[in-house]
């Protein structure tokens, strides 16, 4: 079973890009998503034991949670810490569904695939980027952003030179949804054709 790996900076379109390789039919594993429903659940409880306060009706406070962090950037480590593990288990069981399904690839949607090493856990590598303009209107369009907290964000990710250099496949979201879509399709197209030419016999 293939293993994608698609990732982006803040503001790339990687939810926009996901949401279309689910519309061809591949299996997603959104990360962000796993970690809104850990946030819900399992995680809140030791999320509060780290970061007293961040915890109400039982989720944690996303907003309160980010004012903390804002102060203390050394935070960020002690939530990976708690988060990530949580984050790989879901990732195990989504991975063995699928493979107990048939599936012949699958799509992770990592936001921090190269710098938490899970680059190493996929077989090909998609990164979505587009102009550093277009980028930027886009997140600070986003309720309760600011510049201070965009840079912040960006100063965390690998930069957006790096991703795409290292990346197999590349979706410029700079233009409409229709050429991202069409883009995403041949992606899986040419994937399958490989598929089909034994390119990723230890896949």
């Amino acid at each position: 079973m293939l293993k994608i790996g698609l990732t982006g900076s803040i503001g790339m379109g990687k939810s926009t890009a996901a949401k279309l390789f689910a519309d061809a039919g591949i299996p997603v594993n959104d990360s962000d998503a796993v970690v809104h429903d850990l946030y819900a659940g399992e995680a809140a409880p030791l999320v509060n034991a780290a970061f007293p306060g961040t915890m109400k009706d039982g989720a944690v406070d996303r907003r309160e949670l980010g004012r903390l962090l804002a102060l203390d950037p050394d935070g960020f480590k002690r939530l990976e810490a708690i988060v990530h593990p949580l984050v790989r288990k879901r990732e195990t069981e989504f991975l063995k569904r699928q493979r107990a399904a048939g599936a012949d690839m699958v799509l992770l949607d990592i936001p921090l695939l190269f710098e938490t090493g899970a680059e190493a856990r996929v077989d090909v590598i998609v990164v979505v980027s587009t102009d550093p303009q277009i980028q930027r209107q886009r997140v600070l369009a986003r309720e309760g952003m600011t510049e201070e907290k965009f840079d912040m964000i960006l100063s965390r990710q690998t930069p957006d030179t790096e991703k795409r250099r290292r990346a197999d496949y590349l979706i410029d979201t700079s233009h409409s949804i229709a050429t991202t879509r069409e883009r995403v399709f041949e992606i899986v197209a040419e994937l399958k054709t490989r598929i089909a030419k034994g390119d990723f016999r230890n896949a």
